[in-house]
C-alpha cells in the first residue's frame, strides 16, 4: 500500500477524482423509464426476468411471505433487530419539528409541518441485501408521520427476498413490498403501475442505474434525498490509534464496492507503515476479498501529513461520507470538522456502529457533496406549508411599504391587488 508524504498537493491530486456514475448510463435508464411509464406492470415484469432471473406472476411479497420470513429468523436475530429500531426511533425523535406561528392580533403569519402522503424506500440486493438500509429509510419516514411506505427491493431467481430484509420491514410498518430492483423500481415509484402505487418521495442508495433514475425522476415526478455515489470512509488517526483497527476500519467501505474509497491521513510514520501492512494481511480473510482488493488497489491513500490540523483542513476539504476521528482527544478536533456525513469518534467506535446500531442514519451524502447536504432523517419526509393573515387595518398599515416594493419591481398588478383594498 502506497504512502504518500503530503507537501500542499490539492485534494483531487491526493485523493483522485470522485467518479460521475450516471452519465455512461443514462441513455439505458431512460429507455427503462420510458418503458414503465408506458407499458406499467409488463415492462415491470420483462426486466425483473431479464435482470434478476425471476418470471412469476405476482411481483408484491405478500403476507404469508413475510409471516415466514420472521419465523426462519432467530430470536436472538429479531432481538438485534428490535434493539436497533429502539436507537433509531430515539434519535431520529429529537429531528422533528413542529407548526409555527407568530400572532400579533390583526397580522398571523405561520408555518404547518405536513408529512408526505406516501414514501417509497429502496433497498439494494445485488452483491448484498441490507435490513438495515430498511431500518434506516423506514423509521425516519414513519416519525415524519407517512402515512403509506412503499419498498422495492431486487428479487433472487428463486422469487425470495432475503428474510432479514423482509423481516426489518415487517418490523417497521412498511406497507407494501415489492419484488423489483433497478432503474426500473425507481420509475415504478415515480410515475406508478397497474401495481406499484405513485409515491411522493423516493429515498435509499443504490448502484449507477438507481442514482441514475432518481436524478432523471427527480422534480419531474416526485422528490429524492440525495443521489449516492459509492461508499467512502476517510480515517484521521495519531500515534496512539491501533493498526489493526484502522485497517479493520478501512476494510470495512471497501468491502462495499469496488468502487469504494478508503482514505487514512495520519500524523505518525509508524502507523501509516503498521496499518499498510495490515491492510494486506486482513483483506486476505475477508469473504468478499476480491471487491475490497479492487477497491484497496484503485482508491485506498496513506496520507503522511505534519500534524494533524493539516489533517482536518484535508478532510474538511475532502468532505468524506464516514469520518473517523481515531485520536486522542476525538471533541476536541470535532469541533474544527465542518464537512462531513457522519463522524465517529476515539479510538472504540467503528462505522459500523453507526451502519446498525447506534441510532444515527447511515444513508449519508457522498462524493464531497457533505459541503451542502446532510444525512436522510425525518426532514427527508416532511414539507412545509405557510400562511398569512392580515384584517384590514393590517393591510392598510403595510400597504405603501407592498406597494411601493411591488411598483420598484413593475408589477403593477401587485400593487393594485394592495391599493383596491385600501383605496377607500
Amino acid at each position: 500500500m502506497e504512502i504518500i508524504k503530503y507537501n500542499n498537493q490539492g485534494v483531487a491530486d491526493l485523493f483522485g477524482e470522485r467518479e460521475e456514475l450516471t452519465s455512461n448510463v443514462e441513455g439505458t435508464v431512460k429507455s427503462i423509464i420510458a418503458d414503465v411509464r408506458l407499458n406499467g406492470d409488463a415492462a415491470l415484469k420483462k426486466y425483473t426476468a431479464q435482470f434478476d432471473g425471476y418470471a412469476g406472476e405476482s411481483l408484491e411479497v405478500s403476507e404469508t411471505e413475510l409471516d415466514e420470513a420472521v419465523k426462519s429468523l432467530t430470536p436472538r436475530y429479531i432481538q438485534t433487530l428490535e434493539s436497533s429500531i429502539a436507537n433509531i426511533k430515539k434519535f431520529h425523535k429529537k429531528q422533528l419539528r413542529g407548526d409555527f406561528e407568530i400572532n400579533e392580533g390583526d397580522r398571523i403569519v405561520g408555518q404547518k409541518v405536513i408529512p408526505v402522503s406516501r414514501a417509497g424506500i429502496y433497498v439494494p440486493g445485488g452483491t448484498a441485501a441490507y435490513p438495515s438500509t430498511v431500518l434506516m429509510n423506514a423509521i425516519p419516514a414513519k416519525i415524519a408521520g407517512v402515512k403509506e411506505i412503499i419498498m422495492s427491493t431486487p428479487v433472487k431467481s428463486d422469487g425470495k427476498v432475503k428474510a432479514e430484509v423482509l423481516a426489518a420491514a415487517k418490523l417497521c410498518g412498511v406497507d407494501k413490498i415489492f419484488k423489483i430492483g433497478g432503474a426500473q423500481a425507481i420509475a415504478a415509484l415515480a410515475y406508478g403501475t397497474q401495481s406499484v402505487p405513485k409515491v411522493d418521495k423516493i429515498t435509499g442508495p443504490g448502484n449507477a442505474y438507481v442514482a441514475t433514475a432518481k436524478k432523471l425522476v427527480s422534480g419531474v415526478a416526485c422528490g429524492i434525498d440525495m443521489i449516492a455515489g459509492p461508499s467512502e470512509i476517510l480515517i484521521i488517526a495519531d500515534g496512539g490509534a491501533n493498526p489493526v483497527y484502522v485497517a479493520a476500519d478501512l476494510l470495512s467501505q471497501a468491502e462495499h464496492d469496488k468502487l469504494a474509497s478508503a482514505l487514512l491521513i495520519t500524523d505518525s510514520a509508524t502507523l501509516a507503515k503498521e496499518v499498510a501492512c495490515e491492510l494486506e494481511i486482513q483483506v486476505n480473510k475477508l469473504s468478499r476479498k476480491e471487491i475490497a482488493e479492487a477497491s484497496l488497489k484503485a482508491n485506498c491513500k496513506i496520507i503522511l501529513t505534519d500534524d494533524l490540523s493539516v489533517a482536518v483542513e484535508l478532510s474538511n476539504e475532502y468532505a468524506p461520507e464516514h469520518l473517523e476521528l481515531c485520536v486522542k482527544q476525538p471533541f476536541e478536533l470535532l469541533k474544527k470538522i465542518k464537512n462531513a456525513g457522519s463522524v465517529f469518534l476515539g479510538y472504540n467506535t467503528p462505522e459500523a456502529v453507526g451502519d446498525y446500531y447506534a441510532g444515527a442514519n447511515h444513508t449519508l451524502p457522498t462524493s464531497g457533496t457533505s459541503r451542502f447536504s446532510s444525512p436522510l432523517g425525518v426532514d427527508d419526509f416532511i414539507k412545509t406549508t405557510q400562511y398569512v393573515y392580515y384584517t384590514k387595518p393590517a393591510l392598510q398599515s403595510a400597504a405603501e411599504d407592498i406597494t411601493s416594493f411591488a411598483l420598484s419591481e413593475g408589477l403593477t398588478a401587485h400593487a393594485e391587488s394592495v391599493y383596491k383594498r385600501v383605496k377607500q
